[in-house]
């Protein structure tokens, strides 16, 4: 089955279904299983590792002849070369996250790149589009990774933007299959994104604990970081060490990301922070990402097809 929106026709992809931009994860063994399936495989730069990154691009292009794109996360990578450099890597389609949109889209329009960026709320959205940008990415608080003290539910946050902005949205935040796809394009979204489904694949680099633990976990099975600040919120996988710093809040949250490769790679849990949304809850199995994609557009159709009609 293929669905026409305009995030297919600006993206030049199968599915309308973009992968998360999850540091150090989103790299060429997971991006182009994702573009290899039909959809927006995404390589990360949130890692700071730009000469990693600068290889993970080359790999992209022996791994898939599909399309692809970079996230550029401005909180991550502050240097404005960043735009130079995935401008010369001959990228098409960015994503911009964790900064104003005012700063980087011009530059990337000027170069001929399409540009989304990520929005956790309206006013983010309303300034998004007067920089210019291609499209958004609405992120609801029930995802994972770094978020908006002020957080606003998918449900919510989708029809709000849309009702305010032309351009065409893709909801981010507790998708995961066919189901919450129908209910995203429901709300007046043209695309998805999926996260922590991705990040259990089977093409996932992450350690099986990580992915264990997401099978397992009950939709309660996370905690809301941060939201007092100093720095970002994040959605992250309830464990002793979250749930600690859930109820006593830390001076540094960026530092709790020290061990950041214990916890991805080694598959200690307890070491840091293992970034994961509420979705986890109603996922029950490690699957390979084309199989995942093939059934979320199967129970698309089915769900669509079911709708009551008066």
């Amino acid at each position: 089955m293929a669905i026409r929106t305009r995030i297919t026709e600006l993206l030049g992809i199968e599915k309308p279904i973009i992968q998360a931009a999850m540091g150090w994860i989103a790299r060429a063994q997971l991006s182009s299983a994702v573009s290899n399936a039909g959809g927006m495989g995404i390589i990360e730069t949130s890692s700071g590792e730009l000469d990693a990154v600068r290889g993970e691009i080359i790999k992209m292009r022996m791994l898939t002849d599909k399309p692809f794109g970079v996230n550029v996360a401005q909180a991550f990578v502050r240097d404005p070369e960043i735009i130079r450099f995935v401008i010369d890597q001959g990228v098409k389609f960015v994503t911009t996250s964790a900064g104003d949109p005012m700063k980087y889209t011009a530059m990337l329009k000027d170069a001929g790149l399409t540009v989304f960026h990520v929005v956790p709320n309206l006013a983010g959205a309303l300034r998004a589009v007067e920089a210019g940008v291609d499209g958004l990415i609405v992120e609801g608080g029930e995802g994972g990774g770094f978020k908006n003290p002020k957080d606003v539910s998918t449900m919510v946050l989708v029809p709000q933007v849309v009702e305010a902005v032309d351009v065409p949205v893709v909801a981010a935040g507790g998708i995961m299959d066919g189901r919450t796809m129908a209910a995203a394009f429901a709300l007046g979204a043209e695309g998805v994104l999926m996260g922590t489904r991705i990040l259990s694949s089977a093409e996932s680099p992450v350690h099986d604990n990580w992915k264990r633990a997401i099978v397992e976990a009950d939709a309660t099975d996370t905690v809301f970081l941060n939201r007092k600040g100093p720095g970002p919120a994040l959605r992250a996988l309830r464990t002793e060490r979250t749930a600690r710093l859930a109820a006593e809040g830390s001076p540094n949250i960026f530092g709790e990301f020290a061990d950041t490769q214990r916890v991805y790679f080694a598959g200690d849990l307890e070491a840091g922070i293992a970034l994961t949304g509420q979705v986890a809850g109603r996922i029950h199995d490690v699957k390979p990402v084309a199989q995942i994609f093939d059934e979320t557009m199967r129970e698309y159709e089915a769900v669509t097809a079911g709708l009551p009609r008066g």
